[in-house]
């Protein structure tokens, strides 16, 4: 599992991923409906991705999200 800090992090996890298992940024964009300059974009400024759009990424891209707490951390008011 891994964990990430930043927007930019995302970005390079999906990159890696669609490349793993052997899709071109053309096919994956044709599943999600877009362009494959929307898809660059997205992963190299996955920063305005919208939720259900990673969530769409994601499945096709066989990936799970979790969100789970952190480890020894309380949460403040900032957080929820």
């Amino acid at each position: 599992m891994q964990k990430l800090s930043t927007s930019q992090q995302m970005g390079r996890i999906l990159t890696a991923r669609r490349k793993a298992v052997g899709l071109t940024q053309a096919h994956v964009a044709a599943q999600l409906g877009i362009s494959q300059n929307r898809l660059s974009e997205i992963e190299n400024q996955p920063g305005h991705l919208t939720l259900d759009r990673l969530l769409a990424l994601a499945g096709i891209l066989g990936l799970e999200l979790t969100i789970q707490a952190r480890e020894n951390v309380a949460p403040t008011e900032s957080e929820w």
